[in-house]
């Protein structure tokens, strides 16, 4: 999981900081976008970085397999 523990304004360890999937940029879980996927949940810095991992995941499931149905 890419989840670190960072000091919060508090300065206790709990889980305040994520990587963006796309841009590595660090944000916090508060204001990160986080959508949910099957397996995993996948942090956004912002619209930009969701909408350009949205549309890779739309063209992979358009693509095709290459696998022959023998």
């Amino acid at each position: 999981m890419n989840q670190k523990l960072t000091p919060d304004e508090t300065g206790s360890n709990e889980i305040g900081k994520v990587s963006c999937d796309i841009c590595r940029k660090e944000v916090p879980l508060s204001a990160a976008i986080i959508p949910e996927a099957v397996d995993y949940v996948a942090h956004f810095c912002g619209l930009e970085c969701y909408t350009q991992w949205k549309q890779h995941a739309q063209r992979s499931q358009k693509a095709p397999s290459g696998k022959s149905g023998r």
